[in-house]
């Protein structure tokens, strides 16, 4: 596989969001606090693919969006973990790197395309 970057991993993250929101839509349960994080998630993988940040710069990029946010930043630290740790295992994971580049297959993903 190619050397990956923050956006390509980015632009290929937000299409494994699609399979989260699709079981968000699906739960019983009041699901706000699940759509704000997915919303917050989708924002910031879409400023690292609009900024393109290099690979070896990506943990510090996610940092300082996190200390831009000023107080209050904790939600936005939380995701910005999240995709950190995610990043860190699509480097190490052959695997999870093929299943992203594939779109993020997913029944969850399928069932709200054939739903809608």
């Amino acid at each position: 596989m190619n050397a990956l970057t923050p956006a390509t991993f980015c632009r290929e993250l937000i299409a494994a969001l699609e399979a989260s929101e699709g079981r968000r839509r699906r739960r019983k349960r009041n699901t706000t606090p699940d759509a704000i994080g997915l919303a917050m998630k989708r924002d910031l993988l879409e400023q690292a693919i609009e900024e393109a940040p290099p690979a070896d710069q990506f943990e510090e990029w996610l940092f300082r969006r996190v200390l831009d946010a000023g107080d209050g930043n904790g939600g936005l630290r939380a995701v910005a973990v999240s995709i950190l740790e995610e990043w860190r295992f699509a480097l190490q994971v052959e695997a999870f790197r093929g299943w992203l580049a594939a779109g993020a297959p997913s029944d969850d993903a399928q069932r709200r395309e054939v739903q809608t």
